[in-house]
């Protein structure tokens, strides 16, 4: 699903190294709300501008979507919808009929039409930061009745999916214009919790929403989530004890040094999908790594392993093609390429487009753990004197995602969730022509086969064409997968639900509860 910041995971096995974790079915509790430090932050609350997980994990509790996800199951379930539905064989008209009777918290009505107002203006305003190129094969959305009618310009079996996303997040009309973003720290939506408090890169408070309406059945108790800059700033507030989860989280280090036999902390760990890329600038021929060349011989100077060993103590994995392990569809187009870190093949890649080594690159990271990687990665590139790496650091996340769609950077790190359990998540949002990273990238051939594997309701036969299209991105390199990892959760052993964070991306907050 997104940015990282970090995007829905695909699959929902979860380890779970305590006992205990049937969560009890009763109201709300009293008291102190239930404490959840991030460095994963809220960039924005309108769903129209922001493509990131920090938000949308906010977003899947105080707005509503048509559909939303079950822990562990591929498709969506209705939600702000009493049914949804394709009218036919050909994928390309897909009919929602609202509930009855819902509203927004401020007691505004939530209808077919808004639902319509709601798709509208994330295509109307497409904001270069927000999830529009999730909805590319969208043509036209009608209301009437109480019916929404989807119209698809082709077949797309993942539809049910895209809009159980929170760029499917509807909006009351009264609150967010039809044209341009709402600002602001406050907003109402029709979702299990209502926002009572949000003061910006800081913390957010909610309150269990007591007009939901919907998919959830379960009543959470308060929550309070306390944004940080870096994972070790997270660290930190653990240790204090002033907290009572950290989700994304914990530094690798301190992660590695969780002791399962202690009794005061539950870890919890997903099967989750969380990749890494590096993403390449192709923008001008002019630039450094205009030639597919030169992104092949950066491609063979990656050392994964050494990645994964020496910055995160093994607690990721490397990764060697667009989707990840553990994902249907998954292959290992970059490691068949590309087997190992081969400077010697990255010196003939080079010779032989006549470019001159060494080529000058601007790296862009993040501060914490990023800045480790990069070190890491510069050290790498600048192995026999084929690149010569210049680090930029940039602490602001909303400012980093700008100035990577800027071309600031020729290479940036770049983290993404998935927003559903499909392989597609991972293909065409970020290779397909219109992509979310805006690197240049645009290849017809892909652009056909993603076409191709939106045909099936079947996904199993979509298989073939998802290892085709990851051989021609391990071919072109518009970007270079590096590693992904499952998510950790850890909670304190009073707090039960903390499992049902790590399965994937939706932040289920009304799971938790205090013994």
């Amino acid at each position: 699903m997104k940015f990282i910041r970090l995007g829905t995971a695909a699959g929902s096995l979860v380890l779970l190294f305590t006992s205990g974790c049937q969560l009890p079915q009763t109201e709300a509790a009293n008291g102190s709300p239930i404490v959840v430090a991030t460095a994963s932050r809220l960039t924005g609350l309108d769903p129209a501008g922001v493509y990131d997980n920090g938000s949308w994990a906010v977003f899947s509790n105080i707005y509503q979507t048509l559909l939303a996800f079950e822990p562990g199951s591929p498709a969506p379930r209705p939600d702000a919808a009493e049914s949804c539905a394709f009218t036919g064989p050909e994928l390309t008209t897909y009919i929602c009929e609202i509930r009855d009777g819902l509203t927004f918290s401020n007691g505004n009505p939530l209808t077919a039409a808004t639902v319509k107002r709601s798709f509208d203006r994330v295509l109307r305003i497409r904001d270069p930061l927000g999830p529009a190129p999730l909805f590319a094969n969208l043509d036209s959305v009608e209301a009437r009745g109480s019916s929404v009618t989807f119209r698809l310009a082709t077949a797309d079996a993942t539809w049910p999916s895209k809009i159980a996303t929170g760029a499917g997040s509807i909006v009351d009309p009264a609150e967010f214009p039809a044209d341009r973003l709402r600002k602001g720290t406050s907003a109402s939506g029709s979702g299990p919790y209502v926002l009572a408090s949000y003061e910006e890169g800081t913390s957010l408070t909610l309150q269990p929403n007591t007009g939901y309406e919907g998919a959830v059945t379960t009543k959470g108790a308060p929550v309070e989530v306390r944004y940080f800059e870096t994972t070790q700033d997270v660290e930190e507030a653990w240790k204090a004890r002033t907290v009572d989860i950290a989700y994304a989280g914990l530094p690798a280090a301190a992660l590695a040094e969780i002791d399962p036999g202690d009794t005061d902390v539950r870890l919890s760990v997903g099967n989750s999908a969380e990749a890494h890329y590096l993403v390449l600038n192709l923008n001008s021929p002019r630039k450094p790594l205009g030639k597919a060349a030169a992104r092949r011989a950066l491609a063979a100077l990656v050392d994964r392993g050494r990645l994964a060993g020496e910055v995160f103590k093994h607690t990721v994995t490397p990764l060697y093609s667009l989707v990840p392990q553990g994902v249907a569809g998954h292959s290992t187009a970059f490691f068949d390429r590309y087997p190992e870190a081969d400077p010697a093949y990255a010196a003939r890649s080079l010779r032989s487009a006549g470019v001159t080594s060494p080529v000058r690159l601007k790296l862009g990271h993040q501060a914490g753990t990023a800045a480790v990687e990069a070190r890491e990665l510069k050290r790498q590139f600048e192995r026999g004197g084929l690149f010569r790496v210049e680090l930029i650091e940039e602490r602001d996340f909303t400012t980093y995602q700008k100035r990577g769609l800027r071309g600031d950077f020729d290479v940036h790190l770049y983290q993404w969730v998935p927003d559903f359990p499909d392989a597609d998540t991972f293909v065409q949002p970020l290779v397909g022509t219109g992509n979310v990273l805006d690197n240049g990238y645009a290849s017809p051939e892909v652009d056909h086969i993603i076409r191709d594997t939106q045909r099936f309701t079947d996904r199993g036969r979509a298989m073939k064409q998802f290892r085709a299209i990851q051989d021609t991105v391990a071919k072109d390199v518009p970007l270079i997968p590096v590693w992904h990892r499952q998510r950790q959760v850890v909670t304190r052993s009073a707090v039960l639900g903390g499992h049902r964070l790590a399965e994937d991306a939706v932040w289920r907050l009304w799971e938790l509860r205090r013994l």
